[in-house]
């Protein structure tokens, strides 16, 4: 290997790297919306130089993330309800077409592990943290999607979900009358899954569950 393949190599493995670690970063909230993405500071807390964290930036801001604004640099993105609810709309369509080509595909076994981790939902709703249920919600619906035969569709879906983490930390703290709601139509899935239903009633449903919750953010919105 000579030395310019060597050091490309190494600077891409770097930007990998800080990509990694600059996005989990904001994923967990360590990085919270409108925090400001300094490379020279960034470069102290990572010991990384600041070639690769500026492509790492770049990676982070197609990814919508991080966004750049005039006369303050690099910060991480600021969304408003407004974005919120759209994504909820995309993420409505993409998910109802998952479900519905995944649920051919579930077994017995594998509707028994969703219908558990509903449960616990259940459960989490007599001592409700948002939070908490937030993150079994993702829990329930990747449990359908680990059936999903489509790869690129499950790597859209990720990348949706995780703008919507960073967006909205959790959902179910502006709209709590939503969790409850929220269990009954994933066990009115599960049934439409155990009884083989037409894969369009299972994708109208699956559907309808995510515009709901984007249905009621926009209500709840006048009064935030």
């Amino acid at each position: 290997m000579s030395a310019t393949e060597k050091h490309v190599r190494t600077t891409g493995s770097k930007a990998e790297a800080s990509y990694e670690l600059l996005r989990s970063r904001i994923l967990d909230g360590s990085y919270g919306p409108g925090y400001r993405l300094v490379l020279s500071q960034l470069a102290r807390e990572t010991g990384v130089s600041t070639i690769p964290l500026r492509e790492a930036l770049r990676r982070l801001q197609s990814d919508g993330l991080v966004e750049v604004v005039r006369n303050i640099g690099a910060r991480v993105a600021v969304f408003d309800a407004a974005q919120v609810e759209h994504s909820l709309q995309v993420l409505a369509r993409l998910e109802g077409y998952a479900t519905a080509i995944s649920a051919p595909r579930m077994q017995a076994e594998d509707v028994e592990r969703s219908r558990r981790i509903n449960t616990r939902m259940a459960k989490a709703l007599e001592d409700f943290d948002p939070a908490s249920f937030t993150a079994l919600n993702r829990e329930f619906h990747f449990s359908l999607y680990a059936h999903c035969p489509d790869a690129h569709l499950v790597a859209l879906l990720e990348a949706e979900w995780a703008r919507l983490d960073h967006m909205r930390r959790s959902t179910f703290s502006h709209v709590p009358g939503r969790a409850r709601l929220s269990v009954a139509e994933h066990e009115r899935l599960l049934e439409l899954v155990e009884a083989h239903a037409d894969p369009a009633e299972v994708e109208r449903v699956a559907c309808a569950h995510k515009v709901a919750t984007a249905d009621a953010l926009r209500r709840a919105r006048p009064a935030s």
